[in-house]
């Protein structure tokens, strides 16, 4: 399990599913019996204590009304795709579950960048530009090549890395069945490499859970 500060207040832990019964007893444990309200994004537990834990729905996987049914989505297999990209690499593949059983990862020389002023350095900023289109132009014909037969059997197409290059990838009109299935988050990975792929696999099937605690007593 993972612990970070959310923006606006809070912080997020990320929980893997098959533990997620066991977070919400521990919760329960902590704060007291919740209240259960469902959301768009999964489930909203309010503890009479005042605090709150928002559980969001891992990609591909419905939303439950209640806690049970939330648990038990999130822990059935779902079929994802995921694209990770930066300027120079991609990798792409697709999860059975926890298992990845389609993966590729490629990676292209873009030049890095140059002290040299004047006309020197905008040729090499052209150049550089210019291996980069090129590397996220083989990024798209891979995703063709192998997310693209997967789009009738996904759940969710759950990208990472820099959203500019992965935006570009996704742009080719070729992949326009798979935009709709793109996930909202973007997962913050390093240079896409075959172990980034499989963690990332991981972190696309945890459950996220953004946690407040009560508002400070400010009376008196």
């Amino acid at each position: 399990m993972t612990s970070r500060p959310a923006a606006g207040g809070g912080r997020w832990v990320e929980v893997d599913p098959a533990r997620v019964g066991r977070w919400v007893e521990g919760f329960a444990d902590r704060h007291g019996p919740p209240t259960t309200t469902a959301r768009e994004y999964g489930l909203l537990l309010t503890a009479p204590d005042g605090s709150t834990a928002e559980l969001y729905a891992p990609p591909g996987a419905p939303v439950g009304a209640d806690v049970d049914a939330f648990v038990a989505a999130a822990g059935t297999p779902h079929r994802i795709g995921l694209l990770l990209a930066r300027k120079g690499a991609v990798a792409v593949g697709v999860a059975q579950g926890p298992d990845l059983v389609v993966s590729k990862v490629d990676t292209r020389y873009v030049q890095g960048r140059t002290a040299a002023g004047g006309w020197s350095q905008h040729r090499f900023a052209r150049r550089r530009d210019n291996q980069a289109k090129a590397a996220l132009g083989d990024a798209a014909d891979l995703a063709v090549r192998l997310l693209l037969p997967e789009a009738a059997r996904l759940t969710a197409l759950v990208c990472g890395g820099d959203r500019r290059a992965v935006d570009t990838v996704l742009a080719d009109r070729r992949l326009a069945p798979l935009v709709p299935l793109r996930a909202e988050r973007l997962l913050d990975v390093p240079e896409p490499r075959h172990a980034v792929l499989v963690a990332a696999v991981v972190a696309a099937r945890a459950v996220r859970i953004r946690l407040r605690d009560p508002a400070p007593d400010l009376a008196g």
